[in-house]
């Protein structure tokens, strides 16, 4: 696993611990020599685990839709830029330029993210590993909410199959087996 695509918000209104493991995380990944595949924005976790990756010395690459260019939303710490037209195309390519998913802490565009990845991994499109990063608690709503799902038969193929919590970097170290 060496390209991984990240997940996460774009808000600079979230409480610091947030950002503070957002860095972290990227700080790791650079000191890894992975490649961040991400939306390539300028604010929020966004920037945050760019930043870090930068410092960390990994590689970053943006997939950046046209209206972020636009409003001139780019971060400055991308070493690859593939430009898109939309958020469904940016979805796209980064699912054929990661190896894995994690999702750190994030919104409305996280979850569509997350949910894609997952819809296309459940009927076999890929078999990569969909990790959501919860060392605050983040995401236990949504595990309890998949955990009444597959009990009641809403799910086909067994969420273990690709989809793993991660509540710290030696429990991500362990699923990407680096």
């Amino acid at each position: 696993m060496k390209r991984i695509g990240v997940f996460c918000a774009a808000s600079d209104l979230l409480e610091p611990t947030f950002y503070e493991e957002a860095y972290a995380l990227g700080v790791w990944m650079g000191n890894q020599r992975l490649t961040l595949v991400y939306g390539g924005a300028n604010s929020g976790l966004m920037e945050a685990v760019a930043r870090g990756v930068h410092e960390g010395g990994g590689h970053i690459v943006g997939v950046v839709p046209r209206i972020l260019e636009e409003r001139r939303r780019e971060s400055i710490y991308l070493d690859e830029i593939i430009r898109c037209e939309d958020l469904t195309e940016r979805k796209t390519i980064m699912q054929e330029q990661s190896d894995a998913f994690l999702a750190l802490p994030g919104g409305i565009g996280t979850l569509d993210e997350v949910f894609t990845v997952m819809a296309s991994a459940s009927i076999g499109y890929h078999v990569k590993p969909v990790l959501l990063y919860n060392s605050s608690g983040f995401w236990n709503d949504l595990f309890e909410w998949f955990s009444r799902l597959d009990r009641q038969h809403f799910i086909n193929r067994p969420l273990s199959d690709y989809l793993h919590e991660v509540r710290s970097l030696s429990d991500l170290a362990r699923l990407l087996s680096v």
